[in-house]
């Protein structure tokens, strides 16, 4: 075999391992997530988002009953409270998510704040949970919505849980009890940026 021939086969081989290597380097790395480092969301996706209909969400209070369309269009942070009382935890995660909503600056008015309430408590007694906030919306989930939030969290809806939720109503990020309002911030500006919608 003569010298041409050689090259000829070498620059052959070196084409094909080129084209070859990028498909086998994403195919590892579709095996093996957990590789990637490039991660930018501190919250953890909800894969796949959890669609909920405004209608399965009703006020609360006289004054969330009156702005329960505000839901729609805006994109909501969303304090779960899942017991009949709302504990230090939870108490904690509605002051941090009214920080986190004054920190949005321009994009304040993009956003709506939530206390998701499973269960029945009364209006004056659970009042002290968010003293004096003339904004935040009162809901209360109907059954169906309860269980998507259990089936995103199999192993019990923890006090002090976030959620953000996109215009649309899909559930798309949820934050551990103490999250910091910061990281919240970072990732739902992110969404924003992107978003063209609400």
């Amino acid at each position: 075999m003569n010298n041409p021939q050689k090259k000829n086969r070498l620059i052959i081989l070196t084409l094909f391992g080129m084209s070859i290597v990028p498909f086998l380097i994403a195919y590892i790395l579709k095996e093996n997530p957990q590789w990637l480092q490039g991660r930018t969301n501190h919250g953890q996706l909800i894969i796949p988002p959890v669609p909920v209909e405004r209608s399965d969400l009703t006020g609360f209070d006289p004054f969330s009953q009156e702005h329960i369309g505000e839901l729609a269009g805006h994109w909501l942070i969303i304090n779960v409270i899942p017991e009949a009382t709302c504990h230090e935890a939870c108490r904690d995660a509605i002051h941090k998510s009214r920080q986190l909503q004054l920190m949005m600056n321009k994009d304040l008015t993009r956003t709506r704040r939530v206390a998701l309430i499973f269960k029945d408590s009364e209006e004056a007694a659970s009042g002290i949970w968010w003293q004096d906030d003339k904004v935040l919306l009162r809901v209360r989930p109907n059954e169906n919505v309860v269980k998507k939030i259990a089936g995103i969290r199999p192993d019990g809806v923890p006090d002090g849980m976030l959620l953000l939720m996109d215009p649309l109503g899909n559930l798309m990020m949820q934050y551990e009890p103490g999250f910091d309002p910061y990281k919240v911030k970072s990732d739902l500006a992110h969404l924003l940026k992107i978003s063209q919608i609400g």
